[in-house]
């Protein structure tokens, strides 16, 4: 008897659809390659070399179980789950594959990533439903032999209570309003639910009970695995495999803020090695979907990468369209760096790391250190040159920064910072911000100034210092406005000069062109520093926003204020107006216009 082969199987024509046809355009290149495993393994099928097959009537099993179950919530409540092709693909695949002499499913782990708003906590209810009710082995094309799992074990987890409980209780919810489920399965309140025949449990799992052992899972999902901290629960599921025949630990997840540390990242590589070529492993199930590093975050064509359900027209797609609509004006409007990486990482299924925001990458801080001079050769080069001081006056109790910022006769632009911090603050701060204040202060970096706050005329008193050991001629001092006009005031008045003081707008116009030319230069070598401690770690510190026009500005890394960059700002201040030491206009007046954006 010729059985089928699975080429005509939904899974197969959305496969072509994507490799082939007209879905090709609207899919990243790991969708593509999932699909192309597909159609490579229909090809070689129960075959010496690989002895599994598609099993049609075990994937329209996994169907049927989502077409029983109805919507427990929103415009579509009470209605039965309908899947969209891309939904028939993943699902027909994991559960379609079988062994060909045993008929045990071919995959025991799945990896699944896209974006938010794709209904994988739903996803994951049913798929737990119908491990509880309908999960069963058989010879390929004999359904009249199933093998149903006796005590079947259902574990939904998560990293927390809320989340597993969101899971279950959705499966809870669904089972009561699905009378195909409701009539095989005790649906308590708080408690776990149980088959009524066969017994078992489906239960949640979170970090309460991260310790536990003894499981014997038949179904083991992780929700939101980017949100795990540790591989622990992973290694618990799969560890605990071996008690039964077909096992299937179902990992779900958008792609997380946190690449350097996260387990669920470093699964991801893995996943993607053998999407590549790089692994074998045929009995791991991986779909990625995601607009990847190089496209373009605001061609919004490929946001259906992530989101296959932009692909369909359908009223849920349109509502979740237009909430990824706003949250991207939101990110990109503000230029707030963590708005965009959140955008990145839930809305594109991009992975952040730390140093993705870095204003400089370990080469560049290298570079700067190695343009580091001493006080007696930096002294030397910009004595009796024009100079532009600037300072950046931090909360009276943390650390304040200032600047020296002298052009050079080569081309190059010379650059001294110094920080400030009040004598009853540094042994705290020298334990919250993990560095040595006071060594730096013995070695002339830092200035303690005496109380529980700081003297903000110290900052003027050491530009005034500069000024006078070093014969420079200052022409105009940039600051930041926030804790600083009054000292601004008493510049001015000291100066006998009202627009000695120009206001540098703390915004990604306002500073980008100083943040880009410093960063050029300096890659370029065309920087020179005062040898100090304090400023380099202050150039490991920084971040970079970006807004929607693609201009930058710096900020902290955290907004707990202990990795500080406030000697760099004050440089920022001083650059933005050295570099405009060529216009012609007057700066005073410019100072006043609409596009003047400083």
């Amino acid at each position: 008897m010729n059985l089928p082969n699975g080429k005509h199987h939904p899974a197969a024509v959305y496969a072509k659809q994507v490799v082939y046809g007209r879905l090709k355009d609207q899919c990243c290149p790991y969708e593509i390659k999932a699909c192309e495993r597909h159609l490579r393994d229909l090809e070689r099928q129960g075959t010496e070399e690989f002895p599994y097959v598609f099993d049609c009537t075990r994937a329209d099993r996994i169907y049927q179980a989502f077409a029983l179950a109805r919507h427990c919530r929103g415009p579509m409540q009470g209605q039965p789950i309908g899947l969209e092709p891309w939904q028939q693909f993943d699902l027909g695949c994991l559960y379609g594959w079988v062994h060909k002499d045993t008929g045990f499913r071919r995959f025991n782990r799945s990896l699944n990533e896209r974006q938010r708003g794709t209904a994988k906590s739903t996803e994951n209810s049913v798929k737990g439903l119908y491990h509880m009710t309908a999960d069963c082995y058989y010879r390929p094309y004999h359904p009249e032999e199933a093998v149903f799992e006796l005590s079947p074990e259902v574990e939904c987890v998560a990293f927390d209570r809320d989340q597993a409980r969101r899971v279950l209780d959705d499966a809870k919810m669904i089972a009561e309003i699905s009378p195909e489920y409701a009539k095989r399965l005790k649906i308590p309140k708080s408690n776990p639910i149980v088959n009524l025949r066969r017994g078992g449990h489906m239960r949640a799992l979170s970090k309460i009970v991260q310790t536990k052992n003894g499981l014997a899972p038949s179904y083991y999902c992780i929700d939101e695995y980017q949100e795990h901290k540790t591989s622990a629960f992973y290694d618990l599921g799969f560890n605990s495999f071996g008690k039964r025949n077909q096992p299937l630990l179902d990992c779900i997840m958008t792609a997380g803020d946190d690449a350097d540390n996260s387990p669920a990242h470093r699964e991801v590589l893995y996943a993607k090695r053998i999407l590549d070529g790089e692994l074998v492993d045929e009995e791991y199930f991986v779909m990625i979907r995601e607009v990847p590093d190089g496209i373009d975050p605001h061609d919004k064509s490929k946001w259906c990468w992530a989101n296959p359900m932009f692909r369909y027209d359908s009223d849920y797609a349109k509502t979740i369209y237009k909430q990824v609509l706003t949250e991207y004006n939101a990110a990109y409007g503000s230029g707030d760096a963590e708005k965009i990486r959140k955008f990145l990482s839930r809305r594109l299924c991009r992975w952040q790391t730390s140093s993705e925001a870095s204003y400089l990458t370990e080469p560049q801080r290298e570079q700067a250190e190695r343009l580091q001079v001493d006080r007696e050769e930096f002294a030397k080069l910009v004595h009796g040159l024009p100079s532009w001081p600037g300072f950046d006056l931090a909360k009276r109790i943390d650390l304040t920064g200032t600047a020296m910022v002298t052009p050079l006769p080569d081309g190059r632009i010379a650059v001294c910072a110094h920080g400030f911090m009040p004598e009853e603050g540094v042994a705290r701060h020298e334990h919250t911000d993990r560095v040595p204040y006071k060594d730096w202060a013995k070695d002339g970096y830092v200035t303690v100034t005496p109380g529980a706050v700081t003297d903000n005329s110290f900052a003027y008193d050491w530009i005034c210092y500069q000024e006078q050991s070093r014969e420079l001629e200052l022409i105009n001092l940039g600051y930041d406005g926030h804790n600083a006009v009054d000292l601004a005031l008493a510049i001015n008045a000291d100066r006998r000069n009202e627009d000695f003081c120009v206001e540098i707008r703390q915004t990604c116009a306002g500073q980008t062109f100083a943040v880009k030319t410093f960063r050029e230069m300096l890659m370029q070598g065309r920087l020179v520093f005062e040898k100090s401690p304090l400023l380099m770690w202050c150039l490991k510190n920084a971040v970079v926003f970006e807004n929607y026009y693609g201009d930058i500005r710096l900020s902290k890394k955290h907004k707990d204020d202990s990795q500080r960059i406030d000697p760099l700002a004050a440089v920022m201040d001083a650059l933005s107006l050295a570099l405009l030491r060529d216009e012609k206009a007057d700066l005073s007046r410019a100072a006043g216009e609409e596009d003047y954006e400083m």
